[in-house]
């Protein structure tokens, strides 16, 4: 017979210093996301997990995350997070669990005078946690929108600079909600949406839409966090707008964090 593998990771260990994450972090996998048109979109996400680590523990068993990754291959879901989570916890022995997977998540956009239709991409990450045996979830979206500036339109006889800006809302959730819906909600308040595919009829529409609707980063800010604070499904958010400024070498910048538990 022969000796037993010894179990390292499960022997004492004397430092008495307890380890807040300990896990995988960047492994692919394919998951399936919900989809207000289509009723479900598949796509590849970026997962990090990671459990809490007693003090008393040498080390956490890094193969069962990945057999909790492969078990659950067929039904990766935002609806399943919660019970990955919890057989993280239960599998590894951790009173908290922590779980992220990042993935592009697609939407297809009309054209608002052609009507040519094409897909957008977003990224979209959605983070589970157990803490004290309480489940919270949280949705991030980075959405990128057109912005032009109220004070070159001012100033300037003709014309005014625009750029290219990135709205980022991370929400944590009390009721889920729709990808799409989040997009929406930041994509009208922003100078103008983005398409992948434009006609020239189009085109001068984007341009005219956003030189009539100029908008600072504050502005940006301002008016997405009034749509969050009117959504009663989201608990609390940071809001952030970035703006990729064209005359400048740098970028203008706005963040909004919102408790609406406080």
């Amino acid at each position: 017979m022969s000796a037993a593998i010894a179990d390292v990771q499960n022997t004492p260990d004397v430092r008495n210093i307890a380890i807040n994450k300990v896990g995988i972090k960047s492994i692919r996998h394919p998951i399936k996301v919900a989809d207000r048109a289509d009723g479900v979109q598949h796509t590849v996400a970026v997962f990090d997990m990671y459990v809490y680590l007693p003090q008393h523990f040498k080390g956490t068993h890094m193969s069962r995350f990945i057999e909790i990754l492969n078990s659950h291959e067929k039904e990766i879901s935002v609806e399943s997070l919660e019970s990955i989570v919890r057989e993280m916890c239960t599998r590894l022995e951790a009173e908290s669990g922590y779980l992220e997977m990042r993935f592009p998540f697609f939407i297809n956009k009309t054209a608002p005078v052609s009507g040519v239709q094409s897909l957008m991409d977003y990224e979209v990450s959605l983070i589970g946690e157990v803490k004290n045996g309480v489940f919270s979830q949280r949705l991030k979206v980075l959405v990128p929108v057109t912005s032009l500036c109220p004070c070159s339109k001012k100033i300037s006889a003709y014309g005014a600079h625009n750029q290219r800006s990135h709205v980022t809302v991370d929400a944590e959730l009390g009721e889920n909600i729709w990808i799409e819906e989040i997009v929406e909600l930041v994509e009208k308040q922003a100078s103008c949406e983005l398409f992948s595919l434009l006609k020239r009829t189009d085109e001068k529409y984007v341009t005219e839409r956003a030189y009539d609707n100029p908008k600072f980063v504050e502005d940006m800010v301002r008016d997405v966090a009034a749509s969050l604070n009117a959504e009663p499904r989201i608990v609390a958010y940071v809001l952030e707008a970035e703006n990729f400024e064209s005359i400048h070498n740098h970028s203008a910048y706005a963040l909004i964090e919102h408790d609406k538990r406080n």
